[in-house]
């Protein structure tokens, strides 16, 4: 199964359960709002930090991959080359 889908299941499982626990514990609705605004703040920031993790891990493959093809088309230009 892939890595991705698996982090995000997880994520998904402790956000639900997180939700229901703060829903069930006897408290006042104030203090019940608070709670739930911080801990989707909570929730939010950190999926927000796993996608720029994404992003940046992303951008680092692709321009190691746009590095080594252009490597590639200059080394078969000067191999075409030197034929001619």
């Amino acid at each position: 199964m892939d890595t991705g889908k698996v982090l995000l299941g997880v994520l998904a499982g402790v956000a639900v359960g997180a939700v229901l626990g703060i829903l069930f514990a006897p408290e006042k609705g104030s203090d019940l709002r608070k709670k739930i605004s911080k801990k989707g703040e909570d929730y939010a920031e950190g999926m927000k930090d796993k996608l720029d993790d994404f992003i940046e891990s992303f951008s680092d493959k692709f321009e190691e991959t746009k590095d080594e093809i252009k490597e590639k088309i200059e080394k078969e230009m000067n191999s075409a080359k030197s034929k001619i």
